[in-house]
């Protein structure tokens, strides 16, 4: 069986409630931060929508040297775009997920600033962590800053305090 084919069911249960989550942001509190260091929800929320495009530059490519790279963080500022921006993002992503070989998979990729190298590891293990699990970590601080301005969010792996019980 293709590695793929054990993945994809969980990207696709992840990347739903992803969408759920962020459907239920509050514009009105988009510049709400948990304190000076901390992103603000706008910028937190774009992030995560931006994260399914780390599907392709892991899949296609050998590297991402930052070296090389103008990025710019993108900054949406409604739900609708944000959640058009995710919806565009999953959409390539899933495309890819449905396609990736094993070997890809096994293959090494490497994060870079010119001559710094951060890490080289199989795409498999990238994915895992510095697409899934970084996802999801991030998804947890949105959960937070949510609680913490009285707002309601949709359960992830079952209800949450705003679900009927």
């Amino acid at each position: 069986m293709k590695l793929n084919e054990f993945l994809l069911p969980e990207f696709l249960y992840e990347t739903a409630n992803t969408r759920k989550l962020l459907a239920a942001i509050p514009e009105e509190h988009f510049d709400y931060k948990s304190n000076e260091k901390a992103m603000s929800l706008s910028q937190l929320a774009n992030h995560i929508a931006e994260i399914p495009t780390w599907v392709p530059a892991t899949f296609l490519y050998p590297e991402l040297d930052f070296g090389k790279i103008k990025y710019e963080a993108p900054n949406h500022n409604t739900v609708s775009e944000l959640l058009a921006f995710y919806d565009k993002n999953i959409e390539e992503a899933t495309k890819l997920m449905h396609e990736v070989s094993n070997e890809t998979l096994h293959e090494n990729w490497t994060m870079r600033n010119g001559e710094t190298v951060y890490f080289t590891m199989p795409k498999l293990s990238v994915y895992r962590t510095f697409i899934m699990n970084h996802t999801i970590h991030h998804r947890g601080q949105l959960t937070a800053y949510l609680r913490a301005l009285n707002c309601k969010f949709p359960g992830m792996y079952g209800p949450t305090a705003d679900d009927a019980m």
